[in-house]
């Protein structure tokens, strides 16, 4: 181990004695302006002793160096320096514990010479450099700026040059770069583009497009003149231009240092929108009849119109008419608005500032509100077009007359149902026609449902079909598979009458019938327009007989007298005024009268039998519905139980059928009676009992509980009576809301619920008539009440078959299970113990080696600070 440290020590003092103190400055020389705020930075590393460093600055020259400043003696300055000193134009700032920073405020060309930095040793060896030089040399300020003031207010499209005369000693050394800076608004200032120090143009994001484009450059045509030159001039160039000349200079290490910047504001630029002067208005004729030519004129006035490059539209009622573009050509609109008028209209120009459309043969579809929309584009400098202003003219009102179709129409009924299946045709006639030319007539055919209930609102109108201008058949989405098997037929007969026909009226056609005729008339573009368009008044299609009616009359064909027995009745159905119906019946039972009524099995129209909410445990077949007869049906239920008591009850339907179609209509409905299920149950009386062998007891100990029927009573057979048990757990007491632990059907198989505890339960057989329940490794959350339940099941002396009896439910046991608080603190505490003597033996062990083996005693004495030594007593 000494070994170890003997090498360790060599090895530090060999790179201690091979790095030793560096104070480092800045590279020189360094060139700065006269009045400008100048900063050296000084630091050292690679030091022994505090980590907080004093540093003292000197001008060395030929003679006596002159002491600067220092930050440990407060009177090292020399006297001719302590007025600059003591006013804050020469100070030291302190940047970390090993670096300062010399800072002038004005730098005077008297400052100029070469800056020491020494830093005192704090080192037991005197080792490496201690002061470090940079040379400054200061030249005077001959930077001056000279503005040109621009013209003030310039037009849309104009251009105004931006002059800045830049002068300077540039025999010195040093460069210039002139950055051009726009103020628009409210925002700050931005700037476009730079030029210098290195003779290349630096431009913004903000300028790169119009510089890109020519519309900003930078003009050097005269010496010391750097001029910002603004072609094309936008409403977004308006702002306060800035010019900001910098002076350079190059450090020793190759980069760019700022000696002094000057800035000139050259005032606000101003620019006038050609959207001020942009002015449109549209004149010409307004009332016209069919045939007429239409003739609108277009005149645009603007201040600069030479200058202008203008895309003219013709609008009527917001579509567009034509177009003409900035080199005068007509543009093709046919295709996105393919109308008759934008195929006929023309659009010239007739003088500078004028045009003019003309529409020949006008139609009535050319009434509306007609305007003029001009958009001005003007040339930027790169030779391209840009948008600078849209306006439109003033409305113009087109009225074009016409001589309307006049007809009457005539609706009539030739064939009225009697009964539903019966036929109808409606006749729709047009009569007293003028001014038709050549225009032709089409007929749809709309049906008001009748409401089942008058005191809700009647259904909505829908269409059966229409017959279009060509005669072509449109069905309407309700009577499509009707109209297309031929069972509702719709004609257009000469002269000028409409039929409808339905070969089978049934109880949905049943309603008001309108008929609506409409002429339509070619066009220009060989399309059809709509024209005056006739609603007959409604006509009411009803059977003349009486409406279908239907009864039902249920009779008790099995009377049941005990459990086990088969219960039957039978449903016998009369309906008038129906032809060929179908029924469908449905089986009610109530445990009263004016109870909830429980639907147990149903027969559908295609005697399809269904059970409904019949989901007794193996009793699936015991309900049986079929047809009998034409217009009886019969209901049996085998296997009678106590749980079957109560009313029974027959609703039949009657539905119909359209000849063509797959979906039945319900016609009408009817309830029978009710037959009652009473007979008094003479078996055995049961009972119910809970026991626990304990109310208290520690967590991970077994709770056992037994439930326990009694038979009182002529006692049945111990193979024809079984239970059914159910266990129940409620945490909370006096709850309603228990929670199922466990079940053991009465075939004795047993089910658990799933639980989220560590505890587990079981059941057992402990009797002919008891179940013990058990809880093994019992938990705080097994706390509450316990209770079971008990379903008794016989079976039939006579039949065989096994019945239920009401559910029994006992009372309830409380469990409780302690909290054991020094069993659950015992072994954790015993770890803590243990844990702790651990740590503290391991501690002891570690502190005794490190003393041993890894220290050795340093002692180090700091020099006084009471005053700075020479270098040479150090």
């Amino acid at each position: 181990m000494n070994n170890l440290i003997r090498i360790v020590s060599t090895i530090f003092l060999v790179f201690g004695v091979s790095q030793g103190r560096l104070v480092m400055t800045p590279q020189g020389p360094l060139l700065r302006v006269e009045g400008q705020p100048v900063a050296l930075p000084c630091s050292v590393t690679d030091y022994e002793g505090p980590s907080e460093q004093d540093f003292d600055w000197l001008v060395v020259d030929d003679t006596n160096p002159i002491q600067v400043i220092s930050t440990f003696d407060g009177l090292f300055t020399n006297s001719g320096l302590k007025e600059r000193v003591a006013n804050g134009d020469i100070r030291i700032e302190r940047l970390a514990d090993n670096k300062v920073e010399l800072r002038i405020r004005e730098i005077k060309m008297a400052d100029s010479g070469i800056y020491r930095c020494t830093t005192p040793s704090t080192d037991t060896q005197v080792v490496g450099d201690y002061f470090a030089d940079v040379k400054v040399r200061v030249i005077p300020d001959s930077l001056i700026l000279e503005p040109r003031t621009p013209v003030p207010i310039i037009p849309e499209g104009g251009s105004v040059g931006l002059f800045c005369n830049a002068t300077w000693n540039h025999t010195q050394g040093t460069y210039l770069s002139v950055t051009w800076s726009a103020r628009k608004g409210t925002s700050t200032l931005e700037d476009l583009l730079t030029y210098g120090p290195d003779g290349d143009v630096l431009v913004t994001d903000a300028a790169a497009q119009r510089y890109t484009s020519g519309g900003l450059r930078l003009d050097l045509q005269h010496r010391g003149s750097y001029g910002l030159v603004l072609s094309g001039a936008r409403p977004t160039d308006e702002g306060v231009y800035v010019c900001t000349a910098r002076e350079w200079a190059k450090e020793p290490g190759g980069g760019w240092y700022k000696l002094q910047q000057k800035r000139m504001d050259f005032g606000h630029v101003s620019v006038t929108p050609t959207a001020q002067s942009l002015n449109v208005s549209l004149q010409g004729s307004t009332t016209l009849t069919m045939g007429d030519t239409l003739t609108l004129s277009c005149l645009v006035k603007a201040d600069d119109y030479s200058s202008l490059g203008l895309d003219v539209w013709l609008r009527g009622d917001s579509r567009d008419l034509a177009h003409m573009d900035r080199n005068g050509v007509l543009a093709d609109i046919s295709g996105t608005d393919p109308t008759p008028i934008t195929k006929a209209a023309g659009l010239k120009r007739i003088s500078e500032g004028e045009f003019r459309l003309d529409v020949p043969a006008v139609e009535m579809s050319d009434s509306g509100l007609y305007s003029c929309h001009i958009r001005a584009w003007m040339r930027n400098a790169a030779q391209g077009w840009y948008h600078v202003a849209e306006a439109t003219s003033n409305r113009v009102e087109v009225l074009v007359t016409h001589l309307e179709t006049s007809f009457s129409v005539a609706f009539s009924a030739l064939a009225t149902p009697r009964l539903p299946g019966d036929p109808t045709e409606l006749e729709c006639r047009v009569t007293n026609v003028t001014h038709l030319r050549n225009s032709r007539f089409a007929v749809s055919w709309h049906h008001r449902p009748t409401s089942a209930h008058p005191v809700t609102a009647a259904p909505s109108s829908f269409m059966v079909g229409s017959l279009d201008y060509n005669g072509a058949l449109q069905p309407g989405p309700r009577h499509r598979r009707r109209l297309d098997a031929g069972l509702v037929t719709m004609t257009h007969e000469e002269p000028l009458t409409f039929k409808l026909r339905l070969l089978h009226t049934g109880e949905s056609d049943v309603g008001e019938y309108t008929c609506s005729v409409s002429t339509w008339s070619p066009s220009r573009s060989g399309r059809w327009e709509a024209g005056v368009d006739y609603q007959t008044p409604a006509f009411k299609v009803a059977f003349t007989t009486k409406g279908p009616s239907l009864s039902v009359v249920a009779r008790r064909v099995r009377e049941v007298t005990a459990s086990g027995a088969t219960f039957e009745m039978s449903c016998q159905v009369m309906a008038e005024n129906l032809r060929s119906p179908a029924y469908s019946v449905l089986i009610h039972s109530q445990a009263e009268v004016g109870g909830t009524p429980r639907r147990l099995v149903s027969l559908s129209p295609e005697a399809v039998m269904r059970v409904e909410d019949w989901s007794e445990p193996g009793r699936q077949d015991s309900v049986v519905l079929l047809r009998t007869g034409p217009n009886e049906f019969s209901f049996r239920l085998q296997g009678v139980q106590v749980s079957d008591r109560g009313f029974y009850s027959c609703e039949v339907s009657a539905w119909t059928k359209q000849p063509g179609e797959t979906d039945w209509s319900k016609v009408v409905h009817g309830v029978s009676n009710k037959i009652q299920i009473s007979y008094e149950h003479k078996g055995p009386s049961f009972g119910i009992s809970i026991s626990s062998d304990t109310t208290s007891l520690y967590p991970w100990e077994t709770a056992k509980m037994e439930c326990t029927m009694s038979v009182s009573g002529t006692p049945p057979n111990p193979d024809d009576m079984v239970f059914e048990v159910h266990w129940y757990l409620t945490r909370l007491r006096g709850s309603n809301s228990p929670v199922l632990l466990a079940t053991m059907d009465r075939h004795g198989l047993v089910r658990k619920s799933p639980r989220n505890d560590s505890s587990a339960v079981s059941l057992e057989r402990s009797g002919p008539r008891s179940i013990t329940l058990s809880v093994h490794s019992t938990q705080d959350s097994d706390t509450g009440e316990y209770h079971c339940t008990a379903t008794p099941w016989m079976r039939s002396l006579t039949t065989g078959s096994w019945s239920q009896a009401p559910a029994l439910t006992s009372t309830r046991v409380f469990l409780n299970v302690k909290f054991a608080l020094w069993d659950s603190m015992r072994l954790p505490l015993l770890y803590g113990v243990c844990a702790a003597a651990v740590m503290g033996v391991v501690s002891l062990l570690l502190g005794l080696i490190c003393t041993r083996c890894c220290c050795r005693n340093t002692t180090y004495t700091p020099r006084p600070r009471t005053k700075l030594m020479e270098l040479e007593m150090d």
